[in-house]
């Protein structure tokens, strides 16, 4: 891999990250148009704890807090039933789910997961899904002529149930073109949290599991076409740019919809399957020589 295919890679992963169109689909889609090799799941697994290294520091108030809050927890009883200490818990129990179907699936995830075609399919079905999220949650804070506006869940309310709700749907992201935020945003919204309420933890959701996962990565990198100076220069331009990507995400979603991404994904969707059709594009583009 040469420095500027990690700048760019790097670039993608910051850009894409924290909005729900799957920076690792992004990835593995920019090589392939481009002719590169398929950066990898290793590559993109480490590339990703810059981006959650952003999330460290734009959530670093409420993380020092949740952790504080349950250390005391452990050995101090009154503190069990503070929402600081309850969120450490479910931020642990919401994990659960992708380690485990991370290592479990782990071959398919490096292999099968990564044909084009699936990745189009996940574009499509992920998109309809948060539009219809995204529809039922703009019903409940708009109402209508008919109905009253309902006020939607806060993370007060977040239970162990939920939680593990939303860490089956954070899973669901192993597969390039789901979308970690995706799933986790859509999973929070068809619960009736809130679009803030469901982004926040869907964040802090994914630090464990992202953090682990590169680190599981740690010994796959620098091996093949992808050493280790390219990678880490990625993984600091991913941080940079997704530092200033999620304080953007964080303010568009308290007014806006998520429809421009929902159209984005099932466009781009559409697009694959046409040009995987016509020849234009293999479906393991970049593949074999990755």
């Amino acid at each position: 891999m040469s420095w500027f295919e990690s700048f760019v890679l790097g670039l993608v992963q910051g850009l894409t990250e924290f909005l729900p169109i799957s920076s690792s689909a992004h990835l593995r889609l920019t090589a392939a148009f481009a002719g590169w090799h398929d950066p990898g799941a290793a590559f993109t697994a480490i590339t990703q704890i810059g981006t959650e290294t952003a999330v460290l520091i734009y959530f670093r108030k409420d993380i020092a807090r949740i952790v504080s809050a349950w250390f005391r927890s452990l050995t101090d009883s009154s503190m069990r039933g503070d929402h600081d200490a309850q969120m450490g818990w479910l931020v642990i129990i919401g994990s659960i789910p992708i380690g485990v179907l991370g290592i479990t699936l782990k071959d398919q995830i490096e292999g099968p997961f990564r044909d084009l075609r699936l990745i189009a399919t996940t574009l499509i079905v992920l998109g309809v899904v948060l539009g219809i999220a995204d529809r039922l949650a703009a019903r409940d804070e708009t109402g209508g002529k008919h109905r009253a506006i309902k006020e939607r869940k806060s993370l007060k309310e977040l239970g162990v149930r939920d939680g593990l709700i939303f860490g089956f749907c954070q899973a669901m992201a192993l597969i390039p073109g789901v979308s970690r935020s995706g799933a986790t945003i859509s999973g929070g919204l068809l619960m009736g949290y809130s679009r803030e309420a469901a982004a926040r933890y869907s964040f802090l959701l994914a630090i464990p599991a992202v953090l682990a996962s590169g680190a599981y990565e740690l010994k796959d990198a620098g091996e093949g076409h992808v050493s280790w100076g390219p990678t880490i220069f990625a993984t600091v331009i991913a941080f940079v740019v997704g530092y200033a990507v999620i304080a953007w995400f964080m303010k568009f979603i308290t007014t806006k919809s998520f429809m421009p991404f929902v159209i984005y994904r099932i466009i781009l969707g559409i697009v694959l399957f046409v040009l995987i059709s016509a020849g234009v594009l293999s479906p393991h583009a970049g593949e074999s020589a990755g």
